[in-house]
């Protein structure tokens, strides 16, 4: 589940399983693979959670939409309902991809596309119920997963202020168990266009919900750098082969992406720390190395007073700073210091 303090990300399947319960499987055994920082070997968390997309195909598009010809290298079908079919699974084969997320360990996020999809939740129970961006503003389709009491994920790709407020209002009449996903419907996202700054204005006017990201972009240096600024989850497309046929293929993640993605966010997560300054013991010993300390800058008999003309700084750094000056000029040498050397407190009086 969502938690303060952990990235919790999610791989999408979306339509990359192209029809096949097997390949939909083989994504969530991708997506549950452990990954390792192999510089300083640590053992570092997969992915949280899969997602799978439900569509009834009687509340998705118009009739001269579904039936207009759809002949693209892409296509599973002569018509694009036809197209569309053969890319649904049907309510039975979520419930077996959901039992093997489990097997996995992974939580299961699901995206209802109509209320006719809620069968589905007959059964099972998703952790998180998602609403696609382009279903923000379908009201009826909120109020009807938001009666479920099942915590809901928003995306706000085609969304301003004021169609996240409705949503916002629709679904708290049930609850407010309510995370909110940055994202950008544009496939691939072009970096003039990400906008991550969104992030923190959602962090700023809708403080009470957890706040992600949602990505399109090709690669992934923008889920790092939306961790950076304080994305609590992360949504990324993924796929067991980005040359498989299919729309979504190329611009999702494959297995050394998914690898690499990984490794970053939660490397990331360690690097971001706490928000304070402070000495960090760790760097001790360079500290001791590198700084600097006050020296002699030309030999230094026994019995005269030292001035500032006679010090300078130099390394390392385990004698006195210049913050400490006092403690040196205007003292006298115990014993000869030569010149360019560390006045340590055992040689002045």
């Amino acid at each position: 589940m969502i938690t303060k303090g952990e990235t919790y990300i999610i791989g999408e399947i979306g339509q990359n399983h192209n029809g096949s319960v097997d390949v939909a499987k083989l994504i969530v055994e991708l997506i549950s693979r452990p990954v390792k920082e192999e510089t300083f070997g640590i053992d570092l968390k997969p992915m949280n959670a899969v997602k799978m997309t439900k569509r009834d195909l009687n509340e998705e598009l118009t009739n001269s939409q579904m039936n207009r010809i759809y002949d693209n290298p892409n296509s599973f079908g002569r018509t694009y309902g036809e197209h569309r079919a053969f890319l649904e699974l049907d309510d039975e084969a979520h419930y077996e991809v959901y039992k093997y997320a489990k097997e996995k360990g992974l939580d299961f996020v699901e995206t209802l596309c109509a209320k006719g999809c809620m069968s589905l939740l007959k059964l099972f129970t998703p952790d998180y119920l998602k609403v696609a961006s382009r279903d923000l503003t379908n009201l009826p389709l909120l109020a009807a997963m938001a009666e479920t009491k099942i915590p809901i994920i928003l995306s706000t790709g085609m969304a301003g202020r004021q169609e996240l407020d409705n949503a916002l209002d629709t679904i708290t009449r049930y609850h407010s168990n309510i995370s909110i996903l940055h994202c950008v419907s544009q496939y691939p996202t072009h970096p003039d266009n990400l906008n991550l700054k969104t992030i923190s204005y959602l962090k700023k006017h809708y403080s009470q919900y957890p706040i992600g990201f949602s990505d399109h972009t090709i690669g992934i240096s923008a889920p790092v750098v939306a961790v950076g600024m304080g994305a609590e989850i992360i949504e990324k497309h993924i796929t067991i082969d980005r040359h498989m046929k299919g729309t979504d293929q190329a611009g999702s993640l494959g297995p050394d992406g998914v690898n690499r993605m990984i490794r970053d966010i939660r490397i990331a997560e360690k690097w971001l720390g706490t928000e304070d300054l402070y000495i960090d013991k760790n760097v001790t010993t360079a500290k001791e190395k590198l700084e600097r300390s006050i020296a002699s800058k030309r030999v230094l008999q026994a019995g005269e007073i030292i001035t500032e003309e006679d010090i300078h700084m130099l390394s390392p750094g385990d004698g006195f700073k210049w913050s400490q000056k006092d403690l040196v000029i205007g003292h006298a040498v115990k014993e000869d210091i030569p010149a360019n050397e560390i006045i340590y407190p055992k040689y002045i009086l």
